[in-house]
Parts: C-alpha cells; sequence; structure tokens
C-alpha cells in the first residue's frame, strides 16, 4: 500500500485458503474453460455502470490557468487548448504482467476468473468504454496476450502489446514506448484493480489535463504510526494529511518521459508511476477515489470483490 502525505492455462488452486464455489470446479472443467480462442465479453456488472459513462460526463473541475477572453483570437496564432480531454486523446497502460505470489494459485492473479470473467478484463473493457480512451497498450507475458486478443473482439479499441519489465517502472517504461506520438496523457493502470469505476477514471483524466499529473486516492482511515528499525513508536501520524494511493495514475507523455529521463540517469527506483515526476518536482493532484477500487492480492481480497459486483 503507498501512502502519501497532502498454450494452455494451468488449473487453478491455492495453497492454505478456500475459495468461493465458483472457483470450486474441477481442475479439468477450469483449465479447459480458459482455450485460446474463446470469446470474452464485457460481463453484465461492468457493463451497466460503463454505458452511463459518456464524453459529456460531468466535470468536477474544469479551471485552468488561460482562460478564453485571455488568447489572442489572431489567425497567427494557434487556438486555444481545449478545456477538457477531448475523445481519443488517452492511452492506457495496462500493467498485466505481475506474478502474484501472494495469491497462492497456480496462475498470476490478473488472470484468475473473477465471477467467470478473468480479473484483467474488468478494467480494459472498463477503459475500452471511455470516449476519451485511443488505446490500451497490455503489459504482459506473451503468453497470456490472446486473453486481450479475444476480448479485443467486443470493443472498439486499438490494443497493443509490451513485455514487462524486472520492476514495476520498467513495465511502465516498456508500455510508454508504444503509446501514440500524438497521446495527450498516459493512464497507467493496475489490472488487478478490477472494480474501477468509469465515474472515477474520467475525474482522475480531466484532473491530469488541468495539472499535469494525477492519481486517485483515498484518505486512510486506520491510525498509522511510524517506528523505528527496534518497532518502537517513533511518533503518530496525523491521518488527515496521508492518502492510500490507488490507479490509474495520468500523466502528461511528455512529463512522464522527462521523468523517466531523471529516474534512468540517477538510477532511482520508484514505487508508484507518479513517484517518477515527484522527482521533478512537479506538483501531482491527488483525485477523490473510491473505497471499492481494490487491489486483489489474496485470495480473501478476490471474496470482497466478488461481494461487491454480486451487490452492484
Amino acid at each position: 500500500m503507498s501512502l502519501v502525505r497532502c498454450g494452455r492455462r494451468p488449473a487453478i488452486s491455492f495453497s492454505t485458503h478456500s475459495c468461493t464455489p465458483k472457483l470450486l470446479r474441477s481442475s479439468t472443467s477450469i483449465a479447459s474453460s480458459w482455450g485460446r480462442g474463446r470469446r470474452w465479453v464485457c460481463p453484465s456488472s461492468v457493463q451497466g455502470p460503463l454505458l452511463k459513462c459518456s464524453s459529456s460526463h460531468t466535470r468536477i473541475r474544469t479551471t485552468l490557468s488561460a482562460k478564453p477572453t485571455d488568447v489572442d483570437a489572431s489567425p497567427s496564432q494557434s487556438p486555444p487548448a481545449p478545456r477538457e480531454v477531448t475523445k481519443k486523446s488517452v492511452s492506457v497502460i495496462l500493467l498485466a504482467g505481475g506474478q502474484g505470489k501472494r495469491m497462492g494459485a497456480s496462475m498470476p492473479k490478473q488472470y484468475l476468473p473473477l465471477l467467470g470473467v478473468p480479473i484483467a478484463l474488468y478494467s480494459f473493457f472498463t477503459f475500452a468504454r471511455i470516449p476519451e480512451v485511443k488505446e490500451i497498450i497490455a503489459v504482459c507475458d506473451s503468453s497470456y496476450r490472446d486473453i486481450f486478443e479475444d476480448a479485443k473482439e467486443s470493443v472498439m479499441v486499438n490494443l497493443k502489446f509490451a513485455s514487462p519489465g524486472k520492476e514495476r517502472q520498467d513495465s511502465v517504461y516498456n508500455g510508454l514506448q508504444e503509446i501514440d506520438p500524438l497521446a495527450d496523457l498516459v493512464c497507467v493502470h493496475d489490472s488487478a484493480r478490477p472494480l474501477v469505476s468509469p465515474k472515477d477514471v474520467e475525474k482522475v483524466l480531466q484532473d491530469a489535463w488541468v495539472h499535469g499529473a494525477a492519481v486517485l486516492g483515498v484518505s486512510v482511515k486506520a491510525t498509522i504510526k511510524e517506528a523505528n528499525n527496534d518497532s518502537f513508536v517513533v511518533k503518530t501520524l496525523d491521518r488527515q494529511m496521508l492518502w492510500e494511493m490507488q490507479t490509474p495514475q495520468v500523466v502528461k507523455p511528455g512529463l512522464l518521459r522527462k521523468g523517466f529521463e531523471l529516474v534512468q540517469r540517477d538510477s532511482l527506483e520508484v514505487t508508484d508511476d507518479v513517484s517518477i515526476v515527484e522527482h521533478l518536482k512537479h506538483p501531482v493532484y491527488i483525485t477523490q477515489g473510491s473505497y471499492t477500487n481494490i487491489k486483489v492480492t489474496t485470495p480473501d481480497d478476490l471474496l470482497v470483490a466478488e461481494r461487491i459486483l454480486n451487490q452492484d
């Protein structure tokens, strides 16, 4: 948890935790369900909210430093920049190359079925149906590309692939090399967060357009204490100043490339995407997210995600 201040699919098995009846099918039936050529369609639990999402979504923050009255309308000058994100101007980097060792399953967690659909496809369908998104770059192992290729048939969005790197920042960098050179924004999302809402995506896209970089986050609920190396409490942190970071994390492409130049030059290690921008001393805006945008890391998280979807 990041905190900041102001072939054939193998059978699925879990090492220690029990799982829901939907995952307790026989190994043969589970393995056969992952055969190539299966046509994945957007699950109804995701499709409903997505159909309400349109380019006319109400923007909560649209103030820019330059107002229309500040721009000289002479023909020799370029037209003023649009006040909000335009259609087909966003490149999404969908990170789907993790191993998911904490899940204790026989395949990476992002490909486990959630109510019968691979986890990674929930956010794939969410982004694919947002008008501002032009393309999705799936950063994944080549053996899992067919999952996205089969799902592509049911959506109207460009699909590209990039190979995962050793660390998260390497995977993001590889994905960045594949984006459309004319993209206005780069939106990085962890495919293990299947429940991100279209409304929150729209908000963070708009905030990144205004501020250059934005990230979804939620206020910390628990009491957080700082401890020393001997496990003694040093102080209690003010949780009103603490936020838990989520994804998507959205940055303007030029800013992200400049950040990567600094990170690579100084051999820096970062734990999330906006940290790259932070090293440039560029402000990053935190967009209020939703607590339901959980990251599925353990079998318990999978159960919670199922409950959330069933409530919807």
